[in-house]
């Protein structure tokens, strides 16, 4: 039986319908992703879902008792007190008894005698209502999303916050859980964590991401939006691409005849006296409807139209780092060696907190390098397109956010009206003329490429440009960057959007070392990936600092004497003594490879590229083997 069920539900806010007689139902253990353009009103489907927005017409049925829980885009400003505290306060009055009983105990646990006196009444209240179970429920939540009950909630990053908001809504056991843009934010740990959650649950989701990646790997269906309709299709990008395709091709066709059929109609009507007589009332009817029909058709918004060519050719060496550290009173990145040319698209990946943006400030000459040196290459015109937005002003309108009250702007050495170039990135004049305030997160980003592709630049550095961007206009964006003579630098988590733009990737696991590697997401070693997603996991899964203070109540055996150290045999102490200047050896045709491997030359020969990758992978795999032996023998 269907957990929730839409029938011809209608919405809209102005003149065009947001859902114009949508019919859709959930199946328990369904999750479901919601795609389609920026603005046609994805949100607003899961507020209806959820019961935060009113439909005008058409008729939602809920399964009797269906508990619902809602991740918002924006979490609420404001928010304070501890994990625990807002954890808790996901089960409303008995939450906001447990959060003070919690904070009771901990007071008379340090010695204050009037917390304990308190404690009492809030202990009765809470057995009244069963309040010992409530709390083992918000422990256990979030002991599973290995979060720090004692943390403060408004010293955690912007990831950690959407996992204690998760928190808070999965500890009121939904049926069904609504995910709007989850990922946003999120390091790719953090995704993958998610991804794994999302499938073990068991949960009814639907949830809004343009993560191709996170899309394929939760949903069990796809649903587009288009034109306030509903579309089905497989959860796969490819089929989802094609099916789309196909739709729209049969769509063109159909309008188009339809077209042919009313031009014939008013053709006829124009011939004058003939049309008029009784008759032909009925063709006069038919041509009416047609009308109307006509009237009616919503047309599909054109596709993004980016351009962008660099005005200057920059010198042949962009950037070169030799040992570099990068810091302010100490070394957040240490020792970085990067020789970044013309033509070169780098990407850079890690954890929140690792260090990406100190690291991009030292290599664009922002930063003076603590140690070592950094060289920038001639002629260089920079474009920095900013994750925080902080460019965009609020009280100003779109045409002058990127205009800056100009009547025409230059577009590739073109004159162009800025309201025509604003059309280009979907803004219509109505639109232009809005506050920024009004837009939504994918338009803002959008407005900030319009704002950022005006710049002559043959440096493209862009921090997180995946968030909230639609699928169509990520493809287009990657088409671009594929296509742009000039340099790129790219900070994503978006593991598809390096895979389809990077030319190598720069690892930051978060322990202030850097790496370099040929290619994408999917090119980095698997003992790269490895490390960094357990590094990445490793800053949310810390023992609480508390956890240790709690003795047990029996205390365990005294520890054995640890055994006297074996010695080593005469073989295995020179095995030992010869293995450093090994591992320094592989360590140093491990770099000499990966340098050969992104020079322009080598990126262009296919052969060259197979066998020096083959030679590398051998390479790693000596080295992990090298690295274990040594381990052992350091060990006994």
């Amino acid at each position: 039986m269907a957990l929730l069920t839409l029938r011809n539900i209608h919405l809209a806010y102005g003149m065009a319908a947001l859902l114009d007689g949508v019919n859709m139902s959930l199946e328990p253990g369904e999750r479901v992703a919601v795609a389609g353009r920026n603005g046609e009103g994805k949100s607003t489907l899961l507020k209806v879902i959820n019961g935060d927005a009113q439909a005008d017409s058409g008729e939602l049925t809920r399964q009797d008792g269906l508990t619902t829980a809602y991740l918002t885009q924006e979490l609420p400003p404001g928010i304070e007190g501890t994990v625990f505290d807002v954890v808790a306060e996901g089960l409303g009055e008995a939450g906001r008894l447990l959060e003070r009983f919690h904070h009771l105990s901990q007071a008379a646990a340090a010695g204050d005698m009037e917390a304990l006196d308190k404690m009492g009444p809030v202990q009765s209240q809470l057995d009244a209502i069963d309040g010992w179970s409530l709390q083992n429920r918000v422990e256990t939540t979030i002991s599973r999303l290995s979060l720090d009950p004692e943390a403060q909630f408004a010293a955690l990053s912007g990831g950690l916050k959407r996992r204690v908001w998760l928190a808070r809504e999965l500890v009121q056991r939904p049926q069904l859980l609504l995910l709007d843009e989850p990922t946003n934010h999120l390091d790719v740990a953090a995704i993958r964590w998610l991804e794994e959650f999302l499938v073990e649950s068991g949960l009814t989701v639907v949830f809004i991401s343009h993560d191709r990646q996170f899309m394929e790997s939760v949903a069990t269906r796809i649903l587009e939006l288009d034109r306030g309709q509903i579309y089905e299709h497989p959860p796969t990008i490819e089929a989802f691409r094609q099916r789309q395709a196909e739709r729209l091709e049969t769509e063109a066709t159909q309008r188009a005849e339809f077209d042919r059929k009313l031009a014939q109609e008013e053709n006829w009507v124009r011939q004058g006296i003939k049309a008029r007589r009784t008759r032909n009332e009925g063709r006069v009817r038919a041509l009416q409807a047609l009308r109307r029909k006509r009237a009616e058709r919503r047309e599909r918004s054109g596709q993004v139209k980016m351009k962008l060519s660099p005005e200057q050719r920059s010198g042949r060496l962009v950037i070169e780092a030799e040992h570099a550290d990068f810091g302010y009173d100490h070394p957040i990145v240490r020792d970085v060696n990067l020789l970044l040319q013309r033509g070169d698209a780098l990407g850079i990946v890690g954890p929140n907190g690792a260090g990406k943006t100190t690291l991009l400030r030292g290599l664009l000459g922002q930063l003076e390098p603590l140690a070592g040196s950094v060289k920038l290459g001639t002629q260089l015109e920079i474009a920095y397109f900013d994750q925080a937005r902080a460019r965009l002003d609020e009280a100003t309108t779109v045409q002058d956010a990127v205009s800056e009250g100009r009547d025409r702007v230059m577009v590739n050495g073109e004159s162009r009206h800025i309201l025509s170039y604003l059309e280009d990135f979907l803004f219509p004049p109505a639109r232009a003329r809005q506050p920024v305030s009004a837009l939504s997160g994918g338009e803002r980003n959008r407005l900030l490429l319009a704002k950022l592709f005006l710049r002559p630049a043959n440096l493209l550095v862009l921090d997180e440009p995946t968030n909230d961007l639609d699928v169509e206009t990520l493809e287009l964006l990657e088409q671009l960057l594929i296509e742009y003579t000039g340099t790129v630098i790219v900070v994503s988590h978006d593991r598809s959007f390096l895979d389809n733009v990077a030319t190598s990737t720069l690892v930051l696991p978060g322990d202030g070392t850097v790496e370099e590697f040929v290619g994408g997401w999917t090119d980095l070693p698997e003992r790269v990936t490895r490390r960094l997603l357990e590094s990445e996991a490793g800053r949310t899964t810390e023992a609480p600092p508390d956890a240790a203070k709690e003795a047990p109540a029996n205390p365990p055996p005294a520890a054995p004497e640890p055994a006297a150290p074996r010695k080593l045999s005469y073989k295995d102490a020179r095995e030992l003594e010869a293995l450093p200047a090994h591992i320094e050896s592989l360590e140093g045709e491990q770099v000499s490879l990966t340098t050969a491997m992104t020079e322009p030359e080598t990126l262009r020969d296919g052969e060259r590229m197979r066998k020096l990758q083959a030679r590398l992978e051998e390479v790693e795999s000596e080295l992990a083997v090298c690295y274990e032996r040594w381990e052992q023998l350091e060990s006994d």
